[in-house]
């Protein structure tokens, strides 16, 4: 396309004065593949109103947002109204869809405010293919034999009237979906059977408007798309292309070439019959693509769709004829005229398409593009919207394809060349049966079976195979979720700290560039639906509570190794495990690891072991953050150990360990990674006890760390690093500390805290694999000191997740290796 294409095609020139500075309500931003309608109308000139559920990716292209759930057109009605009423200086001058999903609102919206459209009345006769073929048969319009199907109905009361073979499809829906055709009576019934079990939303959303189905003759003949312009009931414009033959028994469509190879006779009856049936509807204005067939018998309507033609439709009118769909779709909304458009005899340029659709359904392994392509004069469009490790639904399992790419030539067979010549040079691969994922073998039972893969499966397992063929280099492309628990600051101090941990990672990883969504674990229902819808890469994950209760802190990971969403830090085994310090004081000392003498009680009745020395510190033996320990707990009888035992076990209801007080300082040990040859001990941290009042144990109380007015946060000296430690010390803290980060089998980062006696024997105390990391926190502060910024510190524990999940097999994290 030479400069001045670019800039102006059949009068329509960008930003000219008819459409600059108009103001266009658009229905629902569709997805990411949209993207370029929004950066047309930018172009333009045009302000943008959007309506849809939520802000999303649209953000940079709209003017002003009218939030409502178009799947709700009472609240859409109703919210779109409120807008119109409260921005008075906003003049709306018309309104359009692109989305099929929401034709139907367009047209309610365009009744109740008077905007140019399609009357509703129209709309759900076309919208309904049932309804539509009922109404070509009341007008005498060609059709084939049809019927719905009733609830239970027998594949013999079916087919009385309608013979074989036969198509079967939703009576609303798009892209084909679970649009099947039938060659006899058995298929019949395993299709019911598929198309009943499996028919949903979520995957074709159209399907919102009703999940009713049909039947009807199969249509011999060639399958053509014609996008139409009709303003003020004239048609201004068509274009005819030729589908490629569908994959059959699903209707998949597998490309396009335009202008037309049929013969003029056989277009020019297309075009009548087309111009015919909107005329009898009472189309007056609308951007029209409509999909038929020219049989033996004649030109036959399938459906008629009141927006825009998808994908590559686009490109393809605009390339072949220099028409822009979107300028002139425009235009009709806002009741610009404009003459007809003269088509010349030969196309400008012929093009031909094709998707990439793969055999069977599975994850994206492999994909080499050839920067050849990008050399070739022939080459329109190359879009791949999938990426390595997306998961890929084919039928039955989905009706999805990987992208298309689509070629130009100087004549037909010259671009049929070139698109064979392009396709060649497009190479990827789909992992059916992976021995290292999660994706296993069955045998299909026939070709509607969902035996042979469980798109379940390979939808959550997509996240992980995208993690393991994912270069470090692309890391900052990753959408990460943030697993956290929000709070108010009335809500205290730790539960506080809980909230600002997840919202300061979100605004660390959003400044270098990555796509966030939270998740609250505050509220679970929310948090795993939205999980498991969205399309997160990776969940960073500092979930402290689930039911307010630290107990439950390990479930998070389990929720996460359910769904299949790869995750930092440990494993739900390692989080459960270190909760419970009684056993971890059992498996520290099998491994030898030396810890201060100690014993258990789970009830007032239990004996304790005689041999222990006073003083002795009591604490809960399952909490966090210090709760459950105070001054208090260390005590020097009988009797101050039974009054901290009854606060333990009576009054908070845990079980109470009992250890031997070491007096001394106590070092912090932060370690990142997961494997034996990635492992690295931070800088040490030390606290100082020595200038606490008489009377203060040399401890960390739930006071010292949470209330910024105690008297420890004046006394506790801390250094990090230690001043005028002996480096055979710090070598000792560092290997004990490694040996229990090994032993219970922590992944990507944790703190282990050491006590020191006088005599420079260290103690293990605790590890703690999901430490708070806050940017003041300690792991963040001595990973500071070792050259890591936040930012970097953060992206660290990103980058060592998605290397644990590189190579390895599934859940292989679970697997604890030193037990």
């Amino acid at each position: 396309m030479d400069k001045k294409e670019k800039t102006e095609t059949n009068g329509i020139k960008n930003g000219n004065g008819e459409l600059s500075g108009k103001t266009i309500l658009v229905v629902n931003t569709g997805s990411m593949k949209k993207r370029f309608i929004f950066q047309k109308l930018k172009k333009l000139g045009v302000k943008i109103i959007i309506l849809n559920k939520e802000i999303n990716w649209a953000g940079d292209y709209a003017d002003n947002w009218i939030l409502a759930d178009t799947t709700n057109h009472s609240e859409s009605l109703q919210q779109t109204g409120k807008f119109i009423k409260e921005n008075p200086d906003i003049h709306i001058d018309g309104i359009f869809t692109f989305w099929e999903d929401d034709v139907l609102l367009t047209s309610k919206i365009s009744d109740k405010f008077n905007f140019i459209g399609i009357p509703f009345s129209i709309a759900k006769k076309i919208r309904n293919k049932y309804l539509f073929r009922d109404f070509c048969r009341l007008n005498n319009l060609p059709l084939v034999k049809f019927k719905i199907i009733k609830p239970n109905e027998s594949t013999e009361e079916i087919t009385k009237d309608i013979s074989f073979p036969m198509v079967i499809k939703p009576i609303f829906g798009s892209s084909s979906a679970f649009v099947i055709k039938i060659e006899n009576e058995d298929e019949l019934k395993d299709s019911l059977v598929y198309i009943k079990k499996e028919m949903s939303t979520s995957i074709e959303s159209a399907l919102t408007d009703g999940s009713e189905i049909m039947v009807e003759e199969y249509i011999d003949g060639d399958e053509v798309d014609m996008d139409i312009l009709i303003q003020n009931s004239r048609m201004k414009f068509f274009s005819i292309s030729d589908n490629n033959k569908t994959n059959e028994p699903f209707f998949i469509e597998t490309g396009q070439s335009i202008p037309s190879s049929l013969p003029k006779k056989n277009q020019e009856e297309l075009i009548r019959m087309a111009d015919e049936v909107l005329e009898k509807l009472g189309i007056e204005n609308g951007c029209i693509h409509f999909e038929a067939k020219s049989s033996k018998k004649g030109p036959v309507p399938i459906e008629v769709n009141l927006r825009m033609g998808g994908d590559e439709v686009y490109s393809f009118v605009r390339g072949a004829w220099k028409v822009d769909l979107i300028e002139y779709a425009l235009k009709i909304a806002m009741g610009i005229y404009f003459p007809k458009i003269k088509k010349p005899e030969a196309p400008y340029k012929y093009l031909a398409g094709q998707y990439f659709i793969p055999n069977s359904s599975g994850i994206l392994s492999q994909l080499d593009i050839d920067e050849k392509i990008n050399k070739k004069p022939y080459l329109g469009e190359l879009v791949f919207f999938k990426k390595i490790g997306a998961p890929v639904l084919v039928p039955p399992e989905g009706y999805e394809y990987l992208g298309w790419v689509t070629v130009s030539g100087d004549n037909p067979l010259n671009a049929q060349d070139n698109l064979e010549e392009a396709v060649k040079l497009v190479k990827y691969n789909i992992a059916k049966f992976n021995p290292g994922s999660s994706i296993g073998k069955t045998t299909q039972k026939n070709q509607f079976s969902f035996s042979a893969l469980n798109k379940n499966i390979i939808i959550r397992s997509g996240k992980i195979e995208r993690l393991r063929k994912m270069s470090i280099k692309n890391q900052r492309n990753l959408h990460i979720g943030i697993a956290y628990n929000l709070y108010s600051e009335e809500d205290g101090a730790v539960n506080s700290e809980l909230s600002m941990v997840g919202q300061i990672i979100e605004k660390t990883l959003k400044e270098r560039g990555y796509r966030t969504s939270f998740f609250d674990f505050n509220n679970l229902p929310k948090a795993f639906n939205d999980l498991k819808a969205s399309d997160v890469d990776l969940v960073f994950n500092v979930c402290e509570r689930i039911n307010d209760s630290s107990l439950l802190e390990p479930h998070a990971a389990s929720i996460f190794d359910a769904l299949q969403i790869p995750y930092t830090g440990s494993s739900p085994f390692t989080l459960s495990l270190c909760i419970d310090k009684i056993r971890v004081k059992k498996l520290l000392s099998f491994h030898e690891i030396p810890t201060p003498k100690w014993d258990y009680v789970y009830s007032m009745d239990d004996e304790i072991e005689e041999d222990l020395k006073y003083p002795l510190i009591v604490k809960p033996a399952n909490t966090d953050n210090s709760i459950g320990i105070t001054n208090d707990s260390v005590v020097t009888n009988k009797k101050e150990l039974e009054n901290q035992l009854k606060k333990v076990l009576v009054d908070t209801g845990r079980p109470a360990l009992i250890e031997e007080y070491i007096e001394g300082d106590e070092y912090d040990v932060s370690i990142l990674g997961s494997e034996e040859d990635d492992l690295r001990v931070l800088p040490l941290s030390r606290s100082i006890f020595s200038k606490l009042p008489k009377g203060y144990w040399h401890i960390y109380p739930f006071e010292a760390k949470w209330n910024e007015n105690s008297i420890y946060k004046k006394c506790i000296t801390v250094q990090k690093p230690p001043k005028n430690i002996n480096k055979k010390l710090a070598t000792l803290i560092a290997e004990i500390a490694l040996d229990t980060y090994n032993i219970l089998d922590c992944h990507d980062y944790g703190r282990v805290e050491i006590r020191v006696d006088k005599n420079n024997n260290p103690y293990v105390l605790e590890l703690n694999p999901n430490p708070s990391i806050n940017t003041d926190d300690c792991v963040a502060q001595v990973a500071k000191l070792a050259g890591m910024d936040y930012g970097d510190f953060i992206e660290e524990i990103i980058r060592m997740a998605i290397e644990r999940y590189k190579n390895k097999p599934p859940y292989y994290h679970l697997q604890t290796k030193f037990l």
